[in-house]
């Protein structure tokens, strides 16, 4: 099996819209969730989240791509252009023929949704823009990126809610690896940040009204975010002939199932994917230095992925550098993990790991190193970054510093 490593990263989220300063916000421990500014604001019970602000659309697509482009396009878009720019590959010939593209989301064109009902239901109207469909579709990212950059081999959308972004880069981890692709771009992306989409959360009682405060015993729910996060997985040998510059290598993947609830969170399930991330990458879980936390910030979640890490780790548990950087940026759904990567690899090139912000107060149940308000400069040789979703569908990613 091929050796698979990361040569690009871009993002665009409520801490940045490039990756160095997202990486600065979180080695400062800067908090991104803010008021929300949204049409109708005042009927909504929640009124804040990360949401993505000063971000010009307008100067960066031309009008015909506007009709086509979803806020979750758009950002998907942008985070793509700067990791395939830092990669520094070109897609023609064999190279395009054979690199794709899979991303995930859980919720696609959910402003475009929104902006249609209203038109309809609201405005009146019979018809809507003939584009309206193409701009909803959950692949539509995926579609414009490989379009965009001429990539024509294996491509498609995973959506799993939260762990969409992990799912979609564990399938291309696993392609590149397999030597089915020499390049992926894969990662995940999200904007749910609109009336109907904030409404439909307020729905399930998970949210927090004033800051999400991951593993402390105040928490009182998860806060929603938005952007994307896209890295290009390459084949080693195909980077190390190029002299590319590698960020990191991603060395396993696991997935599973609780089936069990299709809310509640189940510790086996979690377990399950972490040993199996271990397992897939060769691993003792001694080597493990750090775990980006799916840490939501609601009750059920965090008691139960630290119950999990320590059924895992055992004593070893006490030894790792646990953080959820939800707490900074929120939870973007279904592009949380590819954001939340960002951290990993962090902590694997820079020796930084991010802090969990608005930690106040300990908690029996999460008596675990969770980083507390402040980064923390540490090596680090292996990472591993967790999401679990509802639904019970889990996916782990394990890293390597190189």
């Amino acid at each position: 099996m091929r050796r698979v490593v990361i040569t690009g990263a871009g993002t665009i989220n409520a801490l940045g819209q490039d990756v160095a300063s997202t990486m600065e916000a979180m080695r400062e421990g800067r908090c991104g969730i803010a008021p929300l500014e949204l049409r109708d604001l005042e009927r909504l019970q929640i009124q804040i989240g990360g949401q993505v602000k000063g971000f010009e659309a307008d100067g960066r697509f031309n009008r015909q791509q506007m009709s086509l482009y979803d806020r979750f396009t758009q950002f998907t878009l942008a985070a793509a252009a700067e990791a395939i720019g830092q990669s520094g590959l070109t897609f023609s010939g064999d190279l395009a023929a054979r690199s794709g593209v899979v991303l995930g989301t859980a919720g696609g064109g959910v402003s475009t949704w929104d902006d249609n009902y209203r038109a309809v239901y609201e405005d009146g109207k019979n018809r809507v823009h003939p584009f309206v469909v193409p701009k909803l579709m959950n692949n539509a990212a995926a579609s414009h990126v490989s379009i965009e950059h001429n990539i024509k081999g294996p491509s498609f959308t995973v959506s799993t809610a939260c762990a969409s972004s992990n799912h979609a880069m564990a399938q291309a981890f696993a392609l590149v690896r397999s030597g089915m692709a020499p390049v992926m771009i894969t990662g995940g992306s999200e904007s749910m940040l609109c009336f109907g989409g904030v409404k439909a959360w307020e729905g399930l009682r998970v949210m927090s009204k004033d800051a999400c405060r991951p593993f402390s015993a105040n928490r009182n729910g998860m806060v929603q975010g938005e952007g994307a996060g896209i890295f290009v997985f390459e084949d080693y040998e195909h980077a190390r002939a190029r002299g590319a510059d590698i960020l990191c290598e991603v060395i396993g993947a696991a997935m599973s199932s609780d089936a069990s609830d299709i809310v509640m969170p189940s510790k086996n399930g979690a377990a399950r994917a972490m040993a199996g991330a271990l397992r897939d990458a060769g691993l003792d879980r001694s080597e493990v230095g750090y775990i980006n936390a799916h840490g939501t910030g609601t009750a059920a979640n965090d008691k139960t992925e630290c119950a999990a890490v320590a059924d895992v780790f055992g004593p070893h548990a006490d030894q790792l550098m646990i953080s959820s950087t939800k707490s900074m940026h929120g939870h973007l759904i279904g592009g949380t993990g590819a954001v939340e990567l960002l951290a990993c690899i962090m902590a694997l090139r820079d020796g930084v790991i991010a802090p969990t912000i608005g930690y106040q107060e300990p908690d029996p149940e999460c008596a675990l190193d969770v980083v507390p308000n402040q980064a923390r400069a540490a090596p680090v040789q292996v990472a591993l970054s967790n999401a679990f979703a509802f639904g019970g569908m889990n996916a782990v990613i394990a890293l390597r510093k190189i």
